[in-house]
């Protein structure tokens, strides 16, 4: 898995969390469906927005869900998953995308693509993604020959790039593959109208990763000698900072041009998550309530509690212990907790795996592989008390927005 909108689950709710999953599950699907089982390992996170952006124009329907099978990558249970072509055209995007990754792996020469015998067995793969990439892109009316150039000049770019280069030349070739990428779910969607600001969203997202992906790299290119755009351009991360927040503003800004039937998940993911990428590669914290800004245009702390117990509430909670003792009587035991079917030793193993290799036992809730009992993970430096702030759709509702200044209509 890559991509750098990678949100910790705990952060969403719990229908997003549903949603999310849906777009994640229904790419790998259709990456199976379309071009075999092992086409399922370039499943990316950046991907899905494809098939996000595409589902949240129209609205969700009970034709662009089907319920798939268990997985052990689900604990083993069943889910609803996307499926039309949003989620086809994101498994394009992702086949071109991996094998971009690829390309630029070789050559750099990383790992064990420094060999030559794997490092052409490595081009081939890359070759194949390619071509299946443009047969559902060509299914979708989507010509994926633009996603391949963009990566074909970006190696001429960088070639030529040296000090005093402008940075904004050398991450050009990304920005113009995504916002295509970006474009063409208005297409798919039917609202032609939302091709131009989903276009201009799409050119900063992709500047976004080519950057974050330079900061991120930063110290294991510098080791290993290879191609850096920062270094080699002599960009200061300063510099980088400045262009990620202004494109972190712009995305926003073209977002509010574009006509969703359902924009919840978009915003969490594209104006919430993209920051915390920004956060997390350069290793800052933005999110905070102290942050909050004043009627009065300075940033300070909220004032109130926007989390305290509304006065007469009816379902705020019963005073006193519930369980303990009645006046006069014994004290009551609690509920039972209702029986569970207990899996057996060899398929919780399997399940515990599947946890494992996906980070669930790390992050959020969990169902426990053998008594399938709800557990909490140990992640909790994920965010803070705002961070499961769901402030779409509930402006005028006491919704708390983040620390850099989201306002319910961003």
């Amino acid at each position: 898995m890559f991509g750098i909108v990678r949100p910790c689950t705990h952060r969403l709710s719990e229908g997003l969390r549903t949603e999310w999953m849906a777009h994640l599950c229904g790419l790998c699907l259709a990456l199976r469906a379309d071009h075999g089982q092992f086409a399922r390992i370039v499943t990316n996170y950046d991907g899905l927005i494809a098939s996000v952006l595409t589902e949240a124009q129209t609205g969700a329907m009970p034709a662009g869900r089907r319920t798939a099978g268990p997985c052990p990558l689900r604990a083993m249970r069943t889910a609803p998953v996307a499926m039309g072509e949003g989620a086809r055209l994101a498994a394009a995007v992702s086949l071109v995308l991996a094998s971009a990754k690829v390309r630029d792996h070789v050559a750099d020469r990383d790992g064990l693509l420094a060999r030559r015998p794997v490092a052409a067995a490595a081009r081939r793969v890359a070759a194949g993604w390619d071509r299946a990439g443009a047969r559902t892109g060509a299914a979708l009316g989507f010509d994926t020959a633009l996603l391949v150039d963009a990566v074909d000049r970006q190696t001429g770019i960088e070639t030529l790039a040296g000090p005093g280069t402008p940075l904004l030349t050398v991450t050009e070739p990304t920005e113009t593959a995504t916002a295509a990428a970006f474009a063409h779910t208005a297409v798919l969607a039917g609202k032609p109208r939302n091709a131009a600001p989903l276009a201009e969203a799409g050119r900063l997202f992709g500047r976004l990763a080519h950057l974050l992906d330079a900061v991120e790299d930063g110290e294991a290119d510098a080791a290993s000698g290879a191609w850096n755009p920062l270094t080699v351009t002599g960009t200061p991360l300063t510099e980088a900072r400045r262009l990620c927040d202004d494109a972190l503003h712009g995305v926003r800004l073209a977002l509010r041009e574009v006509e969703f039937a359902d924009a919840a998940l978009v915003h969490v993911l594209l104006a919430h998550e993209l920051r915390r990428s920004v956060d997390r590669a350069f290793g800052t914290s933005s999110c905070s309530h102290q942050g909050l800004q004043v009627p009065d245009g300075s940033y300070g702390p909220a004032p109130g509690n926007p989390y305290g117990p509304t006065p007469g509430n009816p379902y705020g909670p019963t005073p006193g212990n519930p369980y303990g003792p009645t006046p006069g009587g014994p004290a009551a035991p609690p509920p039972p907790r209702p029986p569970r079917d207990r899996r057996g030793l060899i398929a919780g193993c399997l399940v515990w795996v599947g946890l494992a290799c996906t980070c669930q036992m790390c992050c959020g809730s969990f169902e426990d592989p053998w008594s399938r009992e709800r557990r909490e993970a140990p992640c909790q430096s994920c965010g803070d008390c705002c961070e499961a702030c769901n402030c779409c759709g509930q402006c005028g509702e006491g919704c708390c927005c983040c620390g850099d200044s989201c306002g319910c209509d961003c």
